[in-house]
């Protein structure tokens, strides 16, 4: 379980293929604080640590993971949203993320606001996914607020922190990002659906 408050910026240290899957070596200040099998989310993904040396761990990506996110789309150097599991007892500043991707969009515009950043976004409506005004939507592992909401689009504002401290400062118009759509708005679009069945 995780909330969507990025703790750190990684850069992928190194991507190795296995078969199907793939490798990321992930260099990160925390780190040192990591053990083996704990969860942690790369731009909303959460991946298991499966080895750490010094300041280096290392993730793996299945097949599934590869083809429903930006993950496989990762090049040495590049940088990715960290965010450790939370703990009990914390407090839930974003809101609440699962680190399971549903989809990935494409960013479609991006517009200085005179003290933040829109920036737009389309996904592919037909997996039935939807956002709603000022509800929760989780990109590339960062909890945001949905500013204008469309049947396959939705724009967010980033406060300059958000820019500086997590990837979207490198977001760029065609740039592919991971969605997670608000868990309780799933269920109860879920429950909807059995009873109109």
């Amino acid at each position: 379980m995780f909330t969507g408050i990025i703790e750190e910026v990684g850069e992928i240290e190194a991507i190795e293929r296995d078969k199907e899957n793939l490798h990321l070596h992930v260099r990160a200040p925390f780190t040192p604080e990591l053990k083996v099998d704990q969860s942690v989310a790369h731009n909303g993904v959460c991946l298991t640590v499966v080895a750490i040396k010094e300041d280096v761990y290392q993730v793996t990506a299945i097949k599934e993971t590869l083809e429903k996110t930006n993950l496989g789309e990762l090049r040495q150097g590049d940088l990715v949203n960290l965010e450790r599991g939370m703990r009990l007892g914390d407090r839930l500043d974003g809101h609440i993320v699962q680190g399971h991707v549903d989809q990935t969009a494409t960013c479609t515009g991006i517009s200085d606001q005179q003290g933040s950043t829109l920036f737009s976004f389309e996904f592919d409506p037909v997996i039935g996914n939807f956002t709603i005004e000022k509800g929760s939507i989780t990109v590339n592992g960062v909890s945001l607020t949905v500013v204008d909401s469309g049947k396959n689009s939705f724009s967010v504002a980033i406060i300059p922190y958000t820019l500086e401290n997590t990837t979207f400062k490198q977001l760029q118009v065609g740039s592919r990002v991971n969605l997670e759509f608000d868990v309780i708005g799933k269920y109860v679009a879920r429950l909807h659906e059995l009873k109109q069945g």
